[in-house]
């Protein structure tokens, strides 16, 4: 059983990025133009068109509701007109890379996100997969994943997306609760999850994950216990166990309930130690951060194999060379540069004419970069990393681990660092000692949730 620490949780539960990317995104320098994007997609292309092809994110920003806990970009509308408007802007953003690739891509990866992608029918669905893939070629190991939700994904959605190549499904379940669910207006009856599993399942679909959510408002570990408990009873293949992300500054819809609604400190970790124990009981393992999986999941092979790699889509099984985002907000990654489209609706379709596309942010890595960003996606992904790269000296990496290593967090040998099992809910501390943009900038203020 997982053992709390409160003390500890009260020493480093601090604001913190979540290292879906490095720099993360409030620090990027916004020092890179269209033209040059130009050339790290080409340059990153030419890598992934002779192994292992590219990975392709398209952001469905359209919801029917707002779901007050939710930190995703989102347009909330019943107007379901806006769909083909929408579907012709992706294409002709998928047109402009097509130029800079001059040959059919490889893809390896296509995952819909949102929003809710489920908001568009099937149909539609079908036009925008089928327009991506008229000039693509699949690598023989793709994987088609999309975000489904329980409510309104439909056996003819599955069908549709199950024949274009889409093995995997990620439905958001959050928590089971009534009180949770109507504080956080995603009203959403157990029988749904229920339905759409064996949807799924029917229509061929391999992979069927969870979403859930610790640290909501009005969350017990009663109220945990039991969504745990239902979820594990379907067998799915993954679950990921998030942690609520408190940030109505830049959420206003979170106003709708206060701090003293939400679990905090120890109480909201016991709330993850809870779903995790159940988990292991049920025989998932934990991958890196707030990720379970079978061990008979890909996921779980990628873990031992040491290819797990994370991205914006969270945990992967192998790194992308290339990773494409069409859509509002998305984002791409070339490896060497990070560009943000334009945040609303309308500011995107009207950048996709531009001859580079317009970002909402950008940012070119620097040497120092890349190799920071190697140190704490091997921390994320693998618990370990040598900081011999970094150039940092045995004494300054003794003297900035001192607490950490004193408190048992981690293990420092040379310049080898470790993630020991007790620092494991401390990974985003343990990165944000080597962020040195974050070091440097000496901010963390609003920009982050808390750490624990």
């Amino acid at each position: 059983m997982t053992q709390s620490h409160p003390h500890l949780i009260a020493k480093y539960n601090v604001p913190g990025p979540r290292y879906t990317s490095y720099p993360t995104v409030p620090m990027w320098e916004n020092n890179l133009s269209g033209a040059a994007w130009t050339g790290h997609v080409k340059a990153a292309f030419d890598i992934a068109r002779l192994r292992e092809g590219i990975a392709l994110y398209i952001h469905l920003p359209f919801c029917e509701s707002l779901c007050t806990y939710c930190g995703c970009n989102t347009r909330i509308t019943k107007n379901h007109k806006v769909e083909i408007p929408y579907a012709e802007a992706l294409l002709a953003e998928w047109d402009r890379y097509m130029r800079t690739f001059e040959e059919a891509p490889l893809i390896r990866e296509l995952h819909l996100g949102g929003g809710t992608p489920t908001f568009f029918s099937p149909e539609n669905l079908k036009y925008i997969i089928e327009g991506i893939m008229a000039r693509a070629q699949k690598h023989p190991q793709f994987e088609g994943a999309f975000e489904g939700h329980p409510n309104n994904t439909s056996a003819e959605h599955l069908r549709v997306l199950a024949d274009l190549g889409f093995t995997r499904v990620s439905y958001g379940i959050q928590d089971n609760d009534p009180r949770v669910q109507f504080v956080i207006n995603r009203i959403q009856p157990w029988e749904n999850t229920v339905n759409a599993t064996q949807m799924a399942r029917e229509a061929g679909f391999t992979s069927v994950n969870f979403d859930l959510v610790y640290g909501l408002p009005l969350q017990t570990e009663d109220s945990v216990r039991d969504t745990m408990t239902r979820a594990i009873q379907l067998r799915p293949d993954r679950i990921a166990l998030y942690s609520y992300a408190h940030v109505p500054w830049m959420r206003p819809g979170q106003r709708r309930y206060t701090e003293t609604d939400l679990p905090q400190g120890e109480a909201k970790r016991l709330l993850y130690e809870t779903g995790k124990n159940l988990l292991e009981e049920a025989g998932y393992a934990e991958i890196g951060l707030d990720h379970f999986a079978l061990t008979t999941d890909a996921l779980h092979d990628s873990m031992i194999l040491g290819t797990l790699y994370r991205n914006f889509m969270g945990y992967t099984t192998g790194n992308a060379p290339l990773l494409i985002g069409l859509g509002a907000s998305a984002i791409s990654d070339s490896g060497t540069a990070f560009v943000q489209n334009p945040k609303t609706v309308e500011e995107y379709i009207a950048s996709v004419g531009a001859q580079y596309g317009t970002f909402a942010r950008s940012h070119e890595l620097t040497g120092e970069d890349l190799r920071v960003r190697k140190c704490i996606l091997d921390l994320m992904c693998r618990m370990e990393t040598s900081m011999e790269p970094l150039g940092l000296s045995e004494a300054w990496l003794r003297a900035a681990f001192g607490e950490m290593i004193a408190d048992g967090l981690v293990e420092l040998k040379g310049r080898q660092l470790r993630v020991l099992p007790k620092g494991k809910p401390f990974l985003r501390n343990v990165c944000m000692v080597i962020d040195l943009r974050l070091r440097d900038s000496q901010s963390r203020g609003n920009m982050f949730s808390q750490t624990v």
